[in-house]
């Protein structure tokens, strides 16, 4: 996640506005999972498209969310890597006996 960090931090540095407040970014984040929630559902739910709608490319709309989600942890000058590392020392702790192994 370094690179992905550093590399939406070169760009957004380029600009005098640099990242927006928190919350701002938040509210766009939020809005990007809702655009993947929607592609899900026309894709696998039960509301289909209407033959006017474009269809996304369900990729790129986690990769928005993955941009913003950078922005967000750039702008409080969070290090994800650090912190997802500690995630996955939870997760595997909590979840090793919870599930049948293949």
């Amino acid at each position: 996640m370094k690179r992905i960090q550093k590399e939406v931090d070169e760009m957004i540095s380029q600009y005098k506005i640099g990242y927006f407040k928190p919350l701002e970014i938040l509210a766009r984040l939020v809005e990007e999972v809702g655009e993947t929630a929607r592609e899900l559902n026309h894709l696998f739910g039960p509301k289909k498209k209407k033959d006017s709608e474009e269809t996304q490319e369900l990729g790129d709309e986690m990769a928005d969310i993955i941009y913003t989600l950078a922005c967000l942890a750039n702008s409080l000058n969070i290090d994800l890597d650090k912190h997802f590392d500690r995630v996955m020392v939870k997760y595997r702790e909590r979840d090793k006996d919870r599930w049948e192994k293949k």
